[in-house]
């Protein structure tokens, strides 16, 4: 799970931007919402909003940018387009194995480096007191480089490449805390599935589907029971009946085989089996897109990230997958979600104050913050009509659009053409 995540000069992000998804547990309220481990408390879900082109797509980037790098994939960050230095910094603190990590790192988008990375391992008392224990710190700014645990390691580390992360520059194999290390990692980045609900695919789905398991039972499952007028959706193994067009059999076999997958895809209506590439709707296809990674998510403990979860989905149904994540039967499941639905902000039945967030900007760059931030004082309780605050622009991060002013310019352009003739 995450709990921290933190983002300075990349894409819009000028600023430090941090959303921390640990609970405030001074309110009891939807105590379901929060998973606690080692009195350390870490919010099931969490809903970002902000008007259009402010960065909520780009935090999502940010993720995936981490994840990459984690697994030693190929990334693609860049630096705020408007702030000379060309530093980069990440963190991300997350629960795995039982313990808590924070993990940060710097790099240079000019030279393509990690001028900077280090792991600690957070510990928090009974008493609710944190205390960070250093793994290791490569500071090549200050010169400063340091592994405890071996000492062996910690004297390579000066020398060692600045083109990847500490876990790919050495055999790890011939460090046992090393080792240790990257699997920790590697397992937590593992765990993330990152998804747009604008270009959704369906590979995913269909991967369960096509496994012999419990899988296709709980995928079928999820889309009948989200009211889709439909009573089975399955991966139809047998014979399919293409039309080729009088193609040649050499054309045949040129068809992709990820879209032969897409055609199996089948949805049942009244005992009639119909492909779902041509009957269901974009609406239909994006739920079953979906599917798969909710119900892997909640029965393998994984993280999705969706952004824009909203887009073409009925509010009910995105009110009633938060309420999957948040509910007391998911002990290890987390999903973060970007949204424009003002139907989601219910602090009375679905979020505790600390789970819904904002994204907005000013004259000195895009910020974030959270309704938790809000107080009695500002008018804001468990008991206040968000929505109605929200609208009014009295939670900022809200657009005020000024269409009228191009119909008046169009009207005004067209008069003006009218004259000439």
């Amino acid at each position: 799970m995450i709990l921290k995540l933190t983002i300075e000069n990349y894409l819009v992000f000028s600023n430090e931007i941090e959303i921390d998804l640990e609970a405030d547990m001074r309110s009891k309220k939807l105590s379901s919402n929060v998973h606690s481990f080692n009195n350390i408390n870490i919010l099931k879900t969490s809903v970002l909003y902000g008007q259009n082109n402010v960065g909520k797509t780009c935090l999502v980037k940010a993720i995936k940018q981490i994840k990459a790098i984690i697994l030693n994939e190929k990334f693609n960050i860049h630096s705020h387009l408007f702030k000379k230095s060309p530093i980069t910094t990440m963190s991300i603190t997350f629960l795995d194995t039982n313990k808590i990590y924070s993990y940060q790192f710097k790099y240079d988008c000019q030279k393509e480096e990690f001028i900077f990375e280090s792991l600690n391992e957070i510990v928090k008392d009974e008493f609710a007191n944190k205390k960070s224990i250093l793994i290791f710190k490569r500071d090549y700014q200050n010169n400063i480089f340091s592994y405890p645990m071996d000492q062996r390691l910690e004297t390579l580390l000066p020398v060692l490449s600045q083109n990847n992360i500490l876990i790919y520059l050495v055999d790890s194999s011939k460090f046992k805390s090393l080792d240790q290390t990257k699997k920790i990692m590697k397992h937590f980045a593992s765990k993330i599935d990152i998804v747009s609900m604008n270009n959704m695919n369906l590979e995913n789905t269909i991967r369960l589907l096509k496994n012999e398991n419990n899988f296709q039972k709980k995928i079928s499952s999820f889309i009948q029971n989200a009211d889709l007028y439909m009573t089975d959706y399955f991966y139809n193994k047998g014979d399919l009946n293409i039309t080729t067009n009088d193609k040649s059999d050499e054309d045949i076999l040129n068809i992709p085989e990820h879209f032969i997958d897409r055609i199996r895809l089948t949805s049942v209506y009244n005992g009639i089996e119909v492909p779902s590439i041509f009957f269901d709707s974009t609406g239909t296809k994006k739920i079953a897109a979906l599917a798969g990674y909710v119900v892997e998510a909640l029965e393998k403990g994984r993280i999705i990230i969706v952004d824009e979860l909203d887009s073409g989905i009925h509010f009910k149904l995105t009110r009633a997958i938060v309420a999957m994540f948040n509910n007391e039967l998911n002990n290890s499941a987390q999903a973060l979600f970007t949204v424009h639905d003002i139907n989601l902000l219910d602090c009375k039945k679905l979020f505790r104050k600390e789970q819904v967030f904002f994204l907005d900007k000013d004259e000195d760059g895009v910020f974030t913050y959270s309704l938790g931030d809000f107080t009695a004082a500002d008018g804001i309780r468990d008991t206040t009509d968000i929505i109605e605050k929200y609208k009014k622009g009295l939670l900022g991060a809200i657009p005020n659009p000024q269409l009228m002013n191009t119909l008046l310019d169009i009207k005004l352009m067209n008069k003006d053409e009218s004259h000439e003739t």
